[in-house]
Parts: C-alpha cells; structure tokens; sequence
C-alpha cells in the first residue's frame, strides 16, 4: 500500500523538494497552507508536480487546526518544515517567528500524542541552535547557544521534540540542518539576492551595486535536493534520532559572492558594497557541521559543496525566461 505523507510548509524550498522526492518513492502526498485555496504553490508548479498533490487549509498555531487535518488523512509520516525561515526576518518579527515555530511545533506533537496513532514526525531544526561553536565542527551533542530570535525557537522546538520523544515514545526526530540553498530560494535569503544581483548586472546592469552586510562570515553550504532525502531516511529508521546534516565544509560569504560572479565573467570586487547597516544585532562568524552520524546511520552524504552550488544557482538563473546574458563589453 501506498504510504502517506503529510509537508506542513509545502510551499517553500524544502517542501518543494520534498514532495518531489517523495512523488517519486510512490507516496500520496498532502501538503498544507495556512489558505490553500488562495496559495499560488509556485515552487511546486516549477517543479512540475502541482497536480499530483493535494493541499488542505490548515494553522499549525491552532490545535483544533492540526488535529482536524491529522484525523482527515491519517498520516504514516508528517515533515514539519513550516513556519518563517529567515534569520533576519526574525529580528525584525521575533513574536511571530517564536510563536509559528514553538506553537506549531508542539500542536503537531500533541495531536500525534491525543489520536494515539504511528505517525512519524520529522521536526526541521537548524544549525543557527548552535551559536558560534569555537574550535571545529558541531555535531549532535554540540551544546545550544542561539543568537536569533529563530534559533531561539528552533531549539525550542528541538527539544519539545526530544521530550515527547521520550516522555510518551512518540517517533519524533529532528533533522539539524545547516544552511541548504537551491533556484527554489526566495530572494530576501542572501545566496538567491547574490545570485540575481550577478545576473541582473551581467546582463543589463553593469553600474549597479549589490549591497551587502558582513562577507567575512562562513556558512556550510549544501545542496537543497540532497537535503530533503536525509529527512526521508531519518523516517525510515528502526528508531527516532536527531542527525546534524551539513557537507563538514565551511566557506566565507565573500568566497560565495567570488564564486557567483566570476560565473557571469565579472570581478565581484567591482559591484559589491559593504553596508554596515546590513549587518544583524547578532551574527554567527563561522558554522560548520560534523555529518559523521548521517553517513553512519543513515548513508547519507552530501555530495554538492559551496562551489557546486553557486555554479548550479547560476545556471539556473541563467535559464529563466527574463535572462539574457548580455556580453560585458
């Protein structure tokens, strides 16, 4: 028999992909919106899979919401990737960031724990928990020193999933995930803004500037498809666990925006402004996951790095129907 799955957040980047790994593993698949019937689902028309899922209503911060949704389709695994997901939003909505997360969260861990059924849950954590981590690379018993609005709700969430876990043996698993981008990106997250600004300026644009925070920063950026099957495999465990999900390598922001543009064939050096009114009240100086237990338990290793996703963004974007790259001279 067919199983199920329910994508709370179905819509944006990673429930994108994730719908269409599971699609392909032959699940029925449900996603969910807070207003359905008005969301575009541009992501999942991208991907050409809008018509092969069905979409409920449905307000993780309303536990009557999530228990009616849950008793309608009675899934054998829901992924809890909803929510807001931008670091900097959240300085700027730090109510609504905890609210979404933490709320929403725990409505879905009760209602698997009210209806007394198998669900498996899949909880989204981040690597924005961990804070700034001194001396190498974080892994699963990293402590948690978060520095945002956000991974002050993550970390929360994390560890509401941990206690019911525990607390009443519900197969709930958090997945700590570091950063993951993809052309699905939105463009208010700094890598896809890089990404367009370097074409647009390629292009059509060559005195434009492209405004930026602190480049000195380094992220461990992977590859979003790849991503998503790690969520797939921690549900098909014998037992829950948490996993860190990172490539083990770190990379500064500046080397990302040097990647991006010399892709186009320009100097990065030439359009990029150090805005210091970008930077954020707190920021991580340097991130960088130990997947060790991903690749030990589940088989899972990423095999796309920083530089491989900036080429790929890139081309992307160079295939979208309102770009023509233009020759510089």
């Amino acid at each position: 028999m067919k199983k199920t799955a329910l994508i709370c957040g179905i819509s944006g980047q990673d429930g994108s992909y994730l719908a269409e790994f599971l699609i392909k593993k032959g699940y029925q698949v449900f996603g969910t919106s807070r207003d359905a019937q008005s969301s575009s689902f541009q992501n999942l028309v991208r991907l050409g899979i809008r018509d092969q899922v069905e979409l409920e209503s449905m307000s993780l911060i309303e536990f009557r919401s999530v228990l009616q949704i849950l008793t309608k389709i009675q899934p054998d695994e829901i992924y809890n990737l909803a929510s807001q997901s931008s670091v900097g939003l959240s300085f700027e909505q730090p109510v609504e960031t905890l609210e979404g997360i933490m709320i929403g969260t725990l409505n879905l861990l009760e209602a698997i724990r009210f209806t007394g059924t198998d669900i498996k849950l899949y909880n989204a954590a981040s690597s924005e928990c961990f804070g700034n981590v001194t001396g190498g690379m974080a892994d699963e018993n990293t402590p948690f020193r978060p520095q945002s609005p956000y991974a002050v709700a993550k970390a929360a969430a994390f560890w509401e999933v941990a206690n019911y876990r525990e607390a009443y043996g519900l197969f709930a698993c958090s997945g700590i995930l570091y950063n993951h981008e993809s052309p699905l990106r939105p463009e208010r997250f700094v890598t896809q803004k890089i990404v367009i600004a370097a074409c647009r300026i390629a292009s059509f644009h060559q005195q434009e500037k492209l405004h930026l925070g602190n480049v000195s920063i380094k992220r461990d950026w992977g590859w979003a498809p790849e991503y998503v099957e790690a969520m797939y495999l921690m549900l098909q465990q014998s037992k829950p666990n948490d996993y860190v999900i990172s490539t083990g390598e770190s990379y500064s922001l500046e080397a990302f925006v040097e990647s991006v543009f010399s892709e186009v064939d320009l100097n990065w050096q030439e359009h990029v402004v150090t805005d210091a009114s970008l930077y954020r009240a707190t920021d991580i100086a340097e991130c960088r996951g130990n997947p060790a237990k991903a690749l030990s338990d589940l088989g899972w290793q990423a095999t796309f790095k920083m530089p491989d996703v900036a080429k790929m963004m890139v081309k992307a974007r160079k295939r979208s129907p309102n770009f023509s790259l233009a020759n510089p001279s």
